[in-house]
């Protein structure tokens, strides 16, 4: 004759044991609480929403940042705010740049697909930090021809030289397309 085991009855009452456990654990039923403002940030259906993406530098390397803007932002405009440097927010979360000020100014125009970017020093004195926030800010600006920023050639032109030619690489790294004469 087989008999019926005990082990199912003891499971059944574990448990219920633990079920009671959880339910008494202490911690007293609660109203809801007060959760501050409405989220700011978060766009409204239908509305336009705008952002320039630059790059930065942090402890890892080139680090793009999305500024909200009142609209489309062009590579001049781009350019301008990158050599403004990081706001105070984003050193805050140990942003910098590699940029160094430029007298004489940055000169940039845009065609169809391409950035050419005017510099008064060698680019060649540039830490390869600064010439990546230099043509992947550039690249990611509203450009003619909409291709996405990996294709967009960037070409900085120093003093009288022949331009480097390079594209933005999706790290935030620039890297020579093999168009340009490069540096001396």
């Amino acid at each position: 004759m087989i008999r019926p085991t005990r082990p199912r009855g003891r499971a059944a009452t574990a448990l219920a044991l633990a079920l009671l456990a959880l339910a008494g654990c202490g911690i007293p039923p609660t109203d809801p609480g007060v959760a501050g403002g409405p989220a700011r940030g978060i766009q409204r259906p239908g509305a336009d929403s705008h952002t320039a993406r630059l790059i930065f530098v942090g402890s890892s390397g080139p680090q793009a940042v999305a500024r909200p803007v009142e609209g489309p932002v062009d590579a001049r405009e781009a350019m301008d705010l990158l050599l403004d440097g990081p706001s105070a927010a984003e050193r805050e979360r140990g942003l910098f740049t590699e940029v160094p000020p430029m007298s004489g100014g940055v000169r940039v125009t845009a065609t169809e697909g391409a950035v050419d970017v005017y510099i008064p020093m060698k680019a060649s004195a540039l830490p390869v930090a600064a010439v990546s926030q230099l043509v992947c800010t550039a690249a990611n600006a509203d450009i003619p021809g909409d291709r996405p920023p990996a294709e967009v050639d960037v070409r900085i032109f120093e003093e009288k030289r022949y331009p480097w030619q390079l594209r933005c690489g999706d790290s935030g790294n620039a890297y020579p397309t093999g168009g340009s004469d490069g540096p001396d």
